[in-house]
């Protein structure tokens, strides 16, 4: 029996057969650390992803959902299957180039108050995604469209973000749970197809726990800005945010 912490990796995928084999590959690479079981879910792929994975990966668990459920709920598929200390959301488009996975364990390990997290997040190019840090709000969310000042604002852009921070909001993208806690919320809220579920959770995770942003570990995502390039996606986005304001109205915004 391995003296490893069990941790869990979770990612959706959608029509993702090209990009998920390097995403696996490089988890399974540079992830030495921990005990590691990870989870495919696949929301209705017609590219063969499922098929794919199975054959590179054979110890990798793929459910297909057989229908596009949306991200929190393809997400929330894996939770009766989850006996970790700690889990992980993988967003396909992720890569790594070190033991993210493993010092994120680590760091939590020694702080019990901390109850989600996100690595620093990088472009494939090295340089620091600026990515939400505070809790949306319609200010943040289409002036941060137009002005760079309010999207810095946002993403508390102008800090040195060199030490471990608390934060209000972590993405999705990439980002450990404690499975415990994870479980105790009931996954994402499923009321929202794609969009906004991470500010969501990342709340509702600050009523019990500290959010924290660690730039220990890095971590690589292509990010595709689909809700900036497509109607559709833009659509949703929008869908999304009246459901997060509509619920948390009242709250500081």
């Amino acid at each position: 029996m391995s003296d490893k912490i069990p941790v869990s990796g979770a990612i959706v995928t959608y029509h993702n057969r090209d990009e998920i084999l390097d995403c696996l590959r490089s988890i399974s690479e540079h992830t030495q650390g921990v005990e590691l079981s990870l989870f495919i879910s696949d929301n209705g792929s017609d590219d063969g992803t499922p098929a794919a994975v199975r054959a590179a990966f054979p110890a990798v668990t793929v459910i297909e959902n057989g229908a596009n459920l949306g991200f929190g709920a393809g997400h929330n598929r894996v939770l009766p299957l989850l006996h970790s200390k700690y889990h992980v959301m993988i967003n396909p488009d992720i890569t790594l180039q070190e033991d993210a996975i493993s010092a994120m364990v680590l760091y939590m390990e020694a702080h019990p108050e901390v109850g989600l997290m996100m690595p620093d997040i990088r472009y494939p190019d090295g340089s620091r995604q600026i990515l939400p840090k505070h809790d949306p709000s319609w200010w943040y969310m289409i002036a941060g469209k137009f002005l760079p000042s309010v999207r810095k604002a946002y993403c508390r852009g102008g800090e040195a973000m060199d030490q471990p921070e608390e934060i209000e909001f972590c993405s999705g993208c990439f980002c450990m749970i404690r499975t415990e806690l994870f479980k105790t919320l009931g996954g994402f809220d499923e009321r929202y197809f794609l969009y906004m579920e991470d500010a969501d959770l990342s709340r509702r995770v600050r009523q019990n726990a500290k959010v924290i942003f660690f730039p220990g570990a890095k971590v690589t995502h292509a990010w595709h800005h689909d809700s900036a390039k497509s109607s559709r996606a833009l659509k949703l986005h929008l869908q999304s945010a009246r459901k997060y304001f509509a619920k948390w109205k009242g709250e500081k915004q």
